[in-house]
């Protein structure tokens, strides 16, 4: 009886019309992306030499403008966001920040999201509107802290490019980095200068999804880089401490393709433009 019905669907199915298919379309196929961030977006950084942003290039056809430096930090966000806007103007579909290691490693605090003052404002509910006092916050725009330069990156950038999808990637695990004697970067097991570990800075880049209604992808958690174990260190640059040092921190061609692979899926999740 089984094979009877089956069979019949069979013949169901050729009796029908063909029809045309619709392929599916990738929503950043083609599209024009500008990537801020550190050495790890560096194009001139010699660890890889096709970074994540130029596998994404490949498979989907992204036209990148890459804006990021080594060893920069947040609050170098607002130079590339007008370094962007003078090269491409309105031009660039979406924007992706890759950044946050370098302010761990330089011991960056990470302060508050918000100056909470007292204040007077007019407010009425069901009777005439008055004068009351409530507590009022607004984003803190310290520059010596690390939230402090979230919020001054992305007020800037929501200003210049209010219509541009932003998206946030938080940092890498990272492992030993021994470049020489003044370059020596131990690894996350250990707090920063200020006493604090990695896991609050990427905690923090988490948080400014809700601060400034942003998409944050969780690099640290879903690429699957994870330097610490001896085994993983296939996906970085110089995992043996030879002659020209260590280098757990960088990800090679083989990490970026790692990187890439995730970011691909996870973009999927996300319009590149409204």
């Amino acid at each position: 009886m089984k094979k009877t019905l089956f069979a019949m669907a069979l013949l169901l199915l050729a009796a029908l019309p063909a029809t045309a298919q619709t392929a599916f379309v990738h929503p950043w196929q083609g599209k024009r992306v500008a990537y801020f961030g550190d050495s790890v977006t560096d194009p001139r950084n010699k660890a890889a030499n096709k970074k994540y942003w130029a596998w994404l290039q490949d498979w989907l056809g992204i036209t990148p403008y890459v804006y990021g430096v080594r060893g920069r930090q947040w609050n170098d966000i607002p130079r590339q966001t007008a370094q962007l806007l003078k090269e491409h103007g309105d031009t660039v579909d979406a924007i992706l920040i890759f950044c946050g290691t370098n302010d761990y490693n330089n011991g960056v605090p990470l302060g508050q999201w918000w100056d909470e003052h007292v204040a007077k404002v007019e407010y009425g509910h069901g009777t005439a509107k008055q004068m009351v006092t409530r507590r009022q916050r607004t984003p803190s725009m310290d520059p010596t802290t690390y939230r402090g330069r979230i919020n001054i990156a992305l007020d800037s950038l929501k200003r210049t490019y209010p219509t541009k999808q932003i998206v946030l990637l938080t940092p890498l695990h990272r492992s030993n980095f021994f470049a020489n004697e003044k370059n020596w970067q131990c690894d996350e097991s250990y707090t920063n200068q200020c006493g604090e570990y990695i896991d609050a800075y990427v905690q923090a880049t988490l948080e400014a999804a809700h601060v400034w209604a942003v998409p944050v992808i969780d690099w640290n958690a879903t690429s699957g880089l994870f330097p610490l174990m001896k085994q993983h260190g296939q996906y970085f640059n110089r995992p043996d401490n030879g002659a020209e040092g260590t280098d757990l921190l960088h990800p090679n061609n083989q990490g970026h393709q790692r990187l890439a692979h995730t970011l691909m899926q996870q973009l999927l999740a996300l319009p590149c433009t409204f």
